[in-house]
């Protein structure tokens, strides 16, 4: 018999059989914090020792398999202790695996399974294997990488607003008079740089020479915005006055904002092409199908109809672009 996740007829069972298989008779290896016995050393030139075959396992001759083994510790395993060493681990799982096929062959003696009520819990159990393997089916058949590659363009490239964005660096000062012995050093041809890391009073970009990075329009407050996005590359800007003080404004270059990568995406428009994939399936089901129910009540919610939009994050900004660097202030 092979346990299955998502059934949980043996639930109580499984409950305290940590507990069972630790003090089960013979241990099928022995803990960590016993001392190992040292192998002897093997000869120079002898080769590697193949590894050990695995235990053969059975109860009253039904043979116990790897399968059944895998399925036991995917139900357990994560309430076992994480100081159990893998030698005992594997004990456990084992102890448990005997547990639950001598519970399981006890209780086909006592004709349990003529019980009414299991009857109905063991039909519930199989549509619910029946449903999660069906939909993982559809799901893996719908989400290709063509299915995908069409979401990206529906859902991130023809949706996400497109915007212009500019490299600037800038040099923030206190006052007019100091915005004006900038503009002095710079036309007497000192680098823009090094003047920001002498003088400028934005602590976020003076050290990087007034570097701003990329940024969108509405990133910036409104005066250092406006005078910025008319600029062309390689101007510097009259004194700009803000409520942070005066800016001196170096246009490095500009460009269209690009959508984010496919990649970036691909695992969110994944899920998404599946739940519409199972959405969709559902509903031609219950279209195909004779179907007699109470109306839905008033204020229930509709369920989502197939073909929605995907609810997307904020993608940040595209590669190659912002480096870090604070703006001068954002947009209040």
């Amino acid at each position: 018999m092979i346990l299955t996740r998502r059934a949980r007829p043996a639930a109580i069972l499984f409950a305290s059989v940590a507990a069972l298989a630790l003090a089960a008779a013979p241990a099928f290896a022995e803990d960590a914090t016993k001392p190992a016995a040292q192998p002897a050393p093997a000869p120079a030139a002898q080769a590697p020792a193949a590894p050990a075959a695995a235990p053969e396992i059975s109860v009253d001759g039904q043979p116990i398999t790897q399968e059944d083994l895998d399925a036991v510790a995917q139900e357990i395993g994560p309430n076992l202790s994480p100081q159990l060493s893998p030698a005992k681990r594997q004990d456990v799982i084992i102890n448990a695996a005997i547990n639950l096929r001598l519970a399981a062959n006890e209780a086909e003696k006592q004709k349990v399974m003529d019980d009414a009520t299991l009857q109905k819990k063991l039909a519930f159990y199989r549509q619910r294997i029946l449903i999660d393997a069906l939909i993982s089916k559809v799901s893996k058949e719908a989400a290709t990488d063509e299915a995908i590659k069409k979401a990206y363009e529906e859902q991130i490239v023809q949706k996400m607003p497109v915007q212009d964005e500019v490299h600037a660096r800038h040099i923030l000062v206190a006052n007019e008079d100091d915005a004006k012995k900038v503009e002095a050093r710079l036309k007497a041809g000192e680098d823009f740089a090094k003047i920001a890391k002498e003088v400028s009073k934005d602590p976020g970009s003076a050290d990087q020479g007034g570097d701003l990075g990329w940024f969108t329009k509405d990133r910036m407050v409104k005066e250092f915005a406006d005078a910025a996005f008319n600029m062309k590359p390689g101007e510097v800007s009259q004194p700009v006055k803000t409520q942070f003080g005066y800016h001196v404004i170096k246009l490095e270059d500009r460009r269209r904002q690009q959508p984010p990568s496919l990649e970036q995406y691909k695992s969110q428009l994944g899920e998404f092409v599946a739940q519409q994939a199972q959405q969709k399936f559902f509903a031609d089901l219950r279209a195909k199908a004779k179907i007699v129910a109470p109306a839905p009540a008033a204020d229930a919610t509709p369920a989502p109809a197939p073909g929605g939009d995907m609810q997307m994050p904020d993608a940040g900004q595209p590669d190659g672009g912002d480096q870090g660097q604070p703006a001068p202030a954002p947009a209040q």
